[in-house]
């Protein structure tokens, strides 16, 4: 299966010296806590992952519509859909 949202990728991957102090804004509004970051790849907000209490880069795809994330841990590039549910 393809995914057909890939032209909602406005950013490139971030490089690692971007992502050294970086935080979930949302968790931290709310006094929360994350395990991983994940980038948006439309709009650059950072957010929380799925294995974390708030969920906050899902919250923001399906609020906003921005289906394509990226990891925003040191040493990882990947992107992933969360439409298709699928990395691309």
């Amino acid at each position: 299966m393809r995914c057909d949202h890939r032209d909602q990728i406005k950013l490139d991957l971030p490089g690692d010296d971007a992502k050294q102090d970086a935080v979930c804004e949302a968790c931290q509004d709310i006094g929360g806590t994350w395990v991983h970051l994940r980038m948006c790849m439309t709009c650059g907000k950072i957010g929380c992952c799925d294995d974390s209490p708030n969920r906050h880069a899902r919250a923001h795809a399906e609020t906003d519509g921005h289906p394509i994330i990226t990891s925003y841990e040191v040493g990882e590039r990947w992107r992933y859909c969360f439409i298709d549910n699928k990395l691309v």
